[in-house]
């Protein structure tokens, strides 16, 4: 008996030492760099600035020498070989006998190295430059949309945790009217409508409260997801994360990181427009190789080297560049278009996201005071109740508007958070620099 006691005690414990591995106080500065090292999006971004660094090193790759080097090895089968070559005897004297020749072998060596393409290799050096640098800033302003995002659910999962918690509480204050009410009607103290009354409330937090953690559950899994934490973690989140916060440390600087990618994106399309034009340029390249022949008694030649300038230039280009030229004029002009649309939705977005910290500060202060008045107004119905002057809709009626004004606040001093975040977005200076 003993030994199956100490045994629930171990199962007990090691039970209760589970749950409190998988229970994770994760602040909201963690959740944002957990979300930028190991989300898939923020890799995506990294990504795509690793494989704009490599179209550079392609691109600067195109000014090295070409070098072909080629071997042949031919078996030839009755050859006719009719060779002119002045031996120095009389043809009337007879000539010898052809050579006989099976085979041919024939190396070589080239060498190319372009002097002038019209200017299209440096002009693509510098394209592809550009694009690394709106790689770069595109791959910054996709990782703030992944902490801003990242708020977004932190603070929702927030506002969960505190409807559990305030639902719970108001649910034991239910159970212990529902107990007091019951001992009340068995001695004939109170009617048994009320009593129904108080047990339908009871039931409706009930089925809210099971709402609010299943709620709860999922945005939790949707957290954890989204930072690669293991399945079974638990975050809790303290009241200490959503501490006030004021707009005046913000600078008047706007840095947008996405409109700095449509910039470089502008410079790369006239690069692009120039790469085009080089068509109308003929190209010029230096030259130069190495071969060796042997053809089966009759010659062998070594050390032939040669050099010299090669040019080249295709008329029909002169055509077909015109259509090339004016389709890289027409994208360079979409994103200057473009470019003005951003920087006018960017003004749009500063000020609303003004205007909605402005409104959530003040719906703070607005909720603050419900808050008040709705526990004053709760303890005076409870001692109206008390005496005999109010009836049981009056205070259960109370009773819920006071959850519903904690609720309220809550959520309003969560929705600060949220608010100057969005405003640092629009702004561009959420910092996405890991450290």
């Amino acid at each position: 008996m003993k030994i199956k006691i100490i045994l629930i005690c171990l199962l007990g414990i090691l039970g209760i030492k589970t749950m409190e591995a998988q229970q994770t106080t994760l602040t909201l500065e963690e959740a944002i760099k957990l979300a930028l090292l190991n989300s898939d999006a923020s890799k995506i971004a990294d990504t795509k600035v690793n494989t704009a660094e490599y179209e550079v090193k392609s691109a600067k790759s195109n000014r090295y020498p070409d070098l072909d080097i080629s071997g042949q090895y031919q078996h030839l089968t009755k050859v006719n070989a009719d060779i002119k070559l002045d031996t120095g005897q009389d043809a009337d004297a007879g000539g010898a006998a052809p050579p006989d020749i099976s085979y041919l072998m024939l190396g070589q060596a080239t060498a190319s190295v372009p002097l002038f393409t019209g200017f299209k290799l440096s002009n693509l050096v510098k394209a592809s430059q550009n694009s690394l640098q709106a790689a770069v800033y595109n791959a910054k302003s996709e990782k703030e949309k992944i902490a801003l995002n990242t708020v977004s659910t932190y603070v929702n999962l927030y506002k969960a945790h505190k409807t559990v918690e305030l639902i719970e509480e108001n649910l034991k204050s239910a159970q212990q009217r529902v107990k007091d009410f019951t001992a009340m009607e068995q001695n004939g103290l109170l009617a048994r409508n009320d009593l129904l009354k108080a047990q339908l409330q009871e039931s409706n937090i009930e089925v809210s409260l099971e709402e609010a953690r299943k709620n709860e559950s999922i945005l939790n899994y949707n957290l954890i997801t989204m930072l690669k934490m293991p399945s079974d973690t638990q975050i809790s989140i303290g009241d200490t994360n959503f501490e006030l916060v004021s707009t005046a440390q913000l600078s008047d600087s706007i840095q947008r990181n996405d409109l700095k990618s449509l910039y470089f994106q502008e410079e790369a399309a006239k690069n692009n427009i120039k790469i085009a034009q080089s068509k109308y340029y003929p190209s010029l390249s230096l030259m130069g190789g190495y071969v060796a022949l042997d053809v089966q008694n009759v010659m062998t030649i070594t050390d032939a080297m040669n050099f010299g300038v090669g040019v080249s230039y295709n008329l029909a280009d002169i055509f077909k560049a015109k259509s090339d030229v004016k389709v890289a004029k027409s994208k360079a002009r979409e994103l200057e278009y473009t470019i003005d649309m951003v920087r006018d939705q960017i003004d749009v977005q500063i000020e609303d996201a003004n205007q909605s910290y402005n409104l959530a500060t003040k719906k703070y202060e607005v909720y603050q005071k419900a808050e008040e008045q709705a526990t004053e107004n709760y303890r005076i119905v409870k001692d109206k109740y008390d005496n005999g002057l109010v009836d049981t809709n009056d205070l259960l009626e109370a009773d819920i508007d006071q959850l519903q004004s904690k609720i309220n606040l809550a959520y309003a001093k969560a929705d600060i958070t949220l608010k100057f975040y969005e405003l640092l977005d629009a702004q561009g200076q959420i910092n996405t620099d890991i450290k």
